[in-house]
């Protein structure tokens, strides 16, 4: 992409930050509810994760682990969208919104990227096939580790064996799913905006509430200790938990009440 006419300005947009724009509320709402959708934190499926780790791991360190491997793929696609997004510009595909924003989620997956790719002739058949087939692959495992939260409830708490939960739960939700395909320009954006933008980061301030103030603050350490029988000394545990208690839930409930009420 980086070699094609155009790249380089989108690859200018992507590096040149605009401090004007840093702490805008709509853009750290956004920004919060891509972290809770790439990391899955706000459907569970990191709590469930965890709970199959063996006792001897570091959680501390297996979530630092997690977080910057994830960051240094969303990092890396970067280098990828935005100057293909210019690239498509220069090609006469429309990349902005009527408000003058670059196009986002479903729209640019589904509408900018696929004129982009018409573009680049027998290149761009190769490269969308690669590109739809990986994110098949992608959309899949997701599905699959956001599956095991509810079928990890129903078998733990009544007592279902791990066929009838996982053929159950999956044809309910292949049910809803279909609704929303057979209404895709309706549905489809609304349910991306719902999910990553609000629901996820409210579970995720939940989630704080409950690791901060629910739960037993020596259960917590007991079970860090597990896998790191020093973490009470450590820099971890003199931040996380009032970061956790206080920091996390301040900041995504003021701009979770930011977005709702301006």
């Amino acid at each position: 992409v980086l070699t094609l006419e155009g790249a380089m300005e989108g690859l200018k947009v992507y590096l040149l930050p605009d401090f004007k724009r840093a702490l805008a509320p709509d853009l750290i709402l956004n920004a919060l509810g891509a972290a809770f959708f790439s990391l899955s934190l706000g459907v569970g499926t990191m709590l469930i994760y965890g709970s199959y780790l063996d006792d001897k791991q570091n959680l501390p360190q297996v979530g630092g682990l997690v977080t910057a491997v994830d960051i240094g793929i969303a990092v890396l696609a970067g280098f990828l969208v935005l100057p293909a997004m210019y690239v498509a510009l220069h090609n006469g595909v429309e990349i902005f919104t009527a408000s003058g924003a670059l196009i986002s989620e479903d729209t640019l997956i589904f509408t900018v990227l696929p004129g982009l790719f018409s573009t680049m002739g027998l290149a761009g058949i190769l490269v969308s096939f690669t590109f739809f087939f990986l994110m098949s692959i992608a959309a899949l495992t997701s599905s699959i580790s956001m599956l095991e939260v509810p079928v990890a409830y129903t078998i733990e708490e009544h007592g279902l064996s791990r066929q009838r939960a996982v053929w159950g739960i999956g044809l309910a939700i292949a049910a809803v799913s279909t609704v929303i395909l057979l209404n895709f320009g309706t549905l489809f954006g609304l349910v991306i905006a719902f999910t990553t933008r609000y629901s996820q980061p409210l579970l995720g301030f939940m989630f704080c509430i409950y690791a901060g103030w629910v739960w037993h603050r020596d259960s917590l350490l007991q079970e860090l200790r597990k896998g790191s029988p020093e973490v009470e000394h450590t820099l971890f545990w003199k931040i996380w938990p009032w970061y956790v208690r206080v920091v996390c839930p301040v900041i995504i409930f003021g701009i979770f009440a930011q977005s709702l009420w301006g």
